[in-house]
């Protein structure tokens, strides 16, 4: 087997000293959902989070970290964020914005340290995975451990 190459979302937390796995999946370009990849990377789909890029009308990028099933309320990511309004980014800003393609968005290692905002339900599991920036290869780590890496926001985002 080729030795995996390490995404700067991995290479964060090693800099940072904070254990985790590296799950690979294979890719469907026709479901990239966070369910297929529980399902294809065999992972309990409670577990998987997804990477939401938004915009709020005044702190500008943010980043909500959520459920894979779970739809994100947007007023709660308002409030939590201090903003009067938030929508989702065009998906055509998604790479210019964070150097990452859908499917592939990670909370850690963007072009910019954009405030991350992961739900409360993430600390109810012992680990969760979360992408590790790239299509097909996720990052298992303990939720105190992405607070930490990403200094995330805790707040009820669904």
């Amino acid at each position: 087997m080729s030795k995996l190459k390490k995404t700067n979302a991995a290479r964060i937390l090693d800099k940072l000293k904070i254990p985790y796995e590296i799950k690979t999946y294979e890719v469907d370009e026709n479901d990239l959902s966070a369910i297929h990849v529980a399902e294809t990377a065999g992972l309990d789909v409670s577990t998987v989070f997804k990477t939401l890029v938004t915009r709020g009308d005044k702190t500008g990028i943010l980043m909500a970290v959520i459920g894979g099933a779970d739809e994100i309320n947007l007023k709660n990511l308002a409030k939590a964020s201090g903003n009067k309004s938030v929508e989702m980014i065009a998906l055509k800003e998604l790479l210019p914005l964070t150097g990452y393609i859908r499917g592939g968005c990670s909370p850690l290692g963007a072009k910019k340290d954009y405030p991350v905002y992961l739900d409360s339900h993430a600390l109810t599991h012992e680990k969760i995975s979360i992408s590790a920036g790239q299509r097909g290869m996720q990052l298992i780590l303990s939720p105190q451990d992405l607070v930490k890496a990403t200094n995330a926001t805790v707040a009820d985002l669904i």
